[in-house]
């Protein structure tokens, strides 16, 4: 029998890979996520945010970084400013910086919406790479018989049914999020 646990490991990495990059995706409110994606120079290395600040959300509208080393407030500034799809911009008090996040315009949810479509199209290539990798496998298998290996090629195919749905489920629940104002 064909064992199709590591290919079922495969795709639930792509599905939370996914879910991952869906954190990210801003939406109205104010979540630290949102600039998880942001890249610091500090030390002359690049280094991702939250390792060299706290980020918290304040309120709906604002999120507030801490430094860990207080010398780092203007690289974290300027990388947040750098990052253009973020379109943030952080004020700091020369202990923490302050990050108001604007109202979104229904043009620029309909772009964002549009922006995450992307993901989901890049995790549903991710699944189907998985299940072309089993189905190699499946046919080179000289051990199977041919009623075993259309068993598991069915098997395969169910899996990634299962994976795809949930990535689209995944997408309508943030695509709500993203247009309710």
């Amino acid at each position: 029998m064909f064992d199709t646990n590591e290919d079922r490991k495969k795709m639930e990495n792509a599905v939370q890979r996914f879910k991952d990059e869906m954190k990210k995706v801003r939406t109205g409110r104010a979540h630290p996520d949102m600039i998880s994606g942001v890249k610091v120079e500090v030390y002359g290395q690049f280094m991702p945010l939250n390792q060299v600040a706290n980020v918290t959300a304040a309120d709906a509208t604002l999120l507030v970084i801490t430094p860990f080393d207080p010398s780092n407030i203007q690289a974290i500034s300027s990388a947040i400013r750098a990052d253009q799809s973020l379109g943030l911009n952080p004020a700091d008090d020369g202990r923490v910086i302050r990050v108001p996040i604007p109202a979104l315009t229904e043009e620029r949810r309909k772009e964002i919406v549009k922006t995450a479509s992307s993901k989901v199209e890049e995790a549903k290539v991710a699944l189907r790479n998985v299940r072309e990798d089993a189905r190699k496998a499946i046919k080179s298998a000289a051990e199977l018989s041919e009623d075993v290996k259309k068993r598991a090629e069915k098997e395969i195919d169910d899996l990634t049914k299962e994976f795809s749905d949930k990535i689209e489920a995944e997408f309508k629940s943030k695509s709500e999020e993203i247009m309710k104002l």
